[in-house]
């Protein structure tokens, strides 16, 4: 249960230029004027919003990737950073293109977004030398968590990502996937 005033969070980030406007994936643009008729889970019929797509990957330059070298260090930073800033966390991973973490958070969204700039910071910070210039995308996902069903289904979720490092707090050890 979370601590009174907090509320668990599937937060998710990711780093810049890897979701585009018309991506096969699905997509929404940020105020949800144009999005596609399916998302990652249920992609949209193939060729929907192509020509954006062919667009957007023209003026926006190449994703950023993190390599497997560095997954591990912007993972240790980000749950550093979370225990610093004294908010409970469970598991978090950290892929190539995105972040998840479920952590428990304040429950107001203004706070929760400066909690993932500082995050991202931290990260960027942590790979500097490495990775030199801009890493993450703008804004994040912060969904509530509704229930202890719903707690388990997103712990899992994350724990079998592949190709990830992960930390758990079971474990209490980062690992790679």
């Amino acid at each position: 249960m979370p601590l009174p005033g907090k509320q668990w969070r599937h937060l998710t980030f990711g780093t810049h230029n890897s979701w585009l406007p018309g991506d096969p994936r699905g997509f929404r643009d940020r105020h949800h004027k144009l999005h596609s008729s399916g998302d990652h889970r249920n992609p949209p019929p193939a060729g929907e919003y192509a020509k954006l797509n062919e667009h957007a990957r023209q003026i926006s330059g190449r994703p950023v990737l993190l390599e497997q070298a560095h997954r591990q260090i912007v993972l240790r930073s980000i749950y550093e950073k979370l225990h610093q800033l004294d908010h409970r966390c469970v598991v978090a991973a950290c892929c190539a293109m995105h972040v998840h973490v479920l952590v428990e958070l304040p429950d107001d969204l203004p706070e929760i977004k400066k909690i993932t700039g500082k995050l991202k910071r931290s990260a960027s910070t942590a790979i500097r030398d490495q990775m030199p210039g801009r890493i993450w995308a703008r804004g994040g996902n912060y969904e509530p968590v509704k229930n202890k069903a719903h707690q388990r289904a997103v712990y899992q979720y994350i724990l079998r990502h592949r190709k990830a490092w992960v930390w758990s707090y079971k474990s209490g050890q980062y690992y790679n996937d």
